[in-house]
Order: structure tokens, then C-alpha cells, then sequence
């Protein structure tokens, strides 16, 4: 299997995240709650050039799908619809996994413009794994009809990301989108995700672990992410290093 941007290392693990052999330009990860119409705007991007099995390992459904932007080739992994990242399902370890360790050039993440305040927990999530982010605010038709105003650049100001609204399914807003996430991908936009702060106790907890897992983490895995899991005892993300270190051992062995 093989993938562009291999020659720099970027990337050089996540086809063994996929079932797909990928050849395009960009890897890009669609994330959101189930009901968003994230099926809706993976369907309006990638058309008929799609590609379904099930994820390694899993009984879970795994679908990608192709589409050309600007000169660009772009694969999108439509990831499992997940209310959160904490690995409490398949579906959301799936999720968790691709994000953070098959390093996708991107991550859109797909909420719901009618009910923004339950979604952007999954956002949130998102961002503290990645900086390489984009809000889909999706359903704005729906939001219209019920009369719910959305200040588009406050939102995106307050999250540090851009913030695309779109309407999937009449096509509203998908051009912009494909813009912003070949911009994304390709280094060009300036991103300040918002991060978390909690109380000083916490924080000083999760900056000592960090610390400790500076030299047994490659650079491309999230420390702090890593250092709040384990905190909140989420050992499932240990398996999850273990499955990428080995992999990249492998490569490197093989590389060698």
C-alpha cells in the first residue's frame, strides 16, 4: 500500500488504519454526532466514488470516498457518528484512533447548527487532539426555519478553527468547504484551536504526565490529550499507543 507525503514520514501509518489502499494528495477524517447529515455531506462530496468494509480489527463499518478539488486528490474517511472520543464503544475508539494517531491532514467535524450546544462537545474533543481542524455547521436550512441565528465568525473567532456553514443536502456552503479544507491540509490557514483550561490542581497534574511522556511519545501524538485520557483513567488509548508504536516499528524495520 502506498500514500503520497510518505517521503517526509507524515501519514506513513494510517493505511494500516484502512481497509483502502489510499492514492490521493490528502487523507481528511469527517467526525460528528450521529443525526448531523454527516452521511449527507459525505455523499455530496464524494459522490458515487465511495469504498465500504469494516475497520481492522472491528465489526465496525468503515467507509471512504474520493473526490478532486482545485489540483488536489482528496480521500475522506467517514468516520463512526460518535457523541464523544472517551472510548466508551467501538464506534467511538474507531474514531478516537484515526484522529489521533493515523494523522489525517484534516479533521471536519460535522454539528448540527439546530442544536450547536450538545455538539460542540464532540468539537471540543477534537480539538484538543488536533489543531487541524474545520467546523461543518451543518443543517443552517433547518436552522433558518426554526429562526436560529448563528454568528458564523464570533463561533470561529471563540474556537480558534474555521467554521463552514452548510446546508449538505442542497449543496449550500460544500464549494467553501472543499476550499477551506485543501487550505487546511496544505498548511495555509493560521489555526489557535481553543484548549481546555481547568482548575490549577488538574492542570499542574496533567502538565507533570505530559512531561513524562515527552520522551516515550513520538512528536506527532498529543501529549496532553494522552496525559487527560490517562487521568481520567481511560487505558484503553495505552493499547491504542502500543498498536501505533508497534506499527511504526515495523515500518521502520522495514524501512531499514
Amino acid at each position: 500500500m502506498g500514500l503520497t507525503h510518505q517521503s517526509s514520514g507524515k501519514g506513513a501509518l494510517r493505511e494500516d488504519y484502512l481497509n483502502y489502499n489510499v492514492k490521493g494528495d490528502y487523507v481528511i477524517a469527517l467526525a460528528g454526532n450521529p443525526n448531523t447529515g454527516k452521511s449527507t455531506v459525505f455523499n455530496a462530496l464524494t459522490g458515487l466514488k465511495q469504498h465500504t468494509g469494516n475497520w481492522p480489527g472491528k465489526t465496525v463499518v468503515q467507509a471512504l470516498g474520493n473526490y478532486k478539488h482545485g489540483q488536489k486528490q482528496i480521500t475522506l474517511v467517514d468516520l463512526p457518528g460518535t457523541y464523544s472520543l472517551l472510548a466508551n464503544s467501538p464506534e467511538e475508539q474507531v474514531a478516537r484512533d484515526f484522529i489521533c494517531f493515523a494523522e489525517p491532514d484534516a479533521t471536519v467535524v460535522v454539528v448540527d447548527a439546530t442544536c450547536l450546544e450538545r455538539n460542540l462537545n464532540l468539537a471540543l474533543q477534537v480539538l484538543e487532539i488536533t489543531p487541524k481542524s474545520i467546523i461543518c455547521l451543518n443543517l443552517m436550512d433547518e436552522a433558518r426555519r426554526k429562526k436560529i441565528k448563528i454568528d458564523v465568525p464570533a463561533l470561529a473567532n471563540k474556537l480558534g478553527v474555521p467554521v463552514i456553514p452548510t446546508a449538505a443536502r442542497n449543496g449550500e456552503g460544500l464549494t467553501l468547504l472543499k476550499d477551506t479544507i485543501n487550505l487546511v491540509a496544505a498548511g495555509a490557514i493560521e489555526l489557535n484551536p481553543k484548549r481546555l483550561v481547568y482548575d490549577a490542581k488538574l492542570e499542574a497534574a496533567i502538565l507533570e504526565l505530559a512531561g513524562e511522556l515527552d520522551s516515550l511519545l513520538p512528536p506527532q501524538i498529543n501529549r496532553r490529550w494522552i496525559a487527560l485520557r490517562l487521568i481520567d483513567g481511560d487505558y484503553t488509548v495505552v493499547d491504542g499507543i502500543r498498536k501505533f508504536l508497534e506499527k511504526k516499528l515495523v515500518k521502520e524495520d522495514f524501512a531499514s
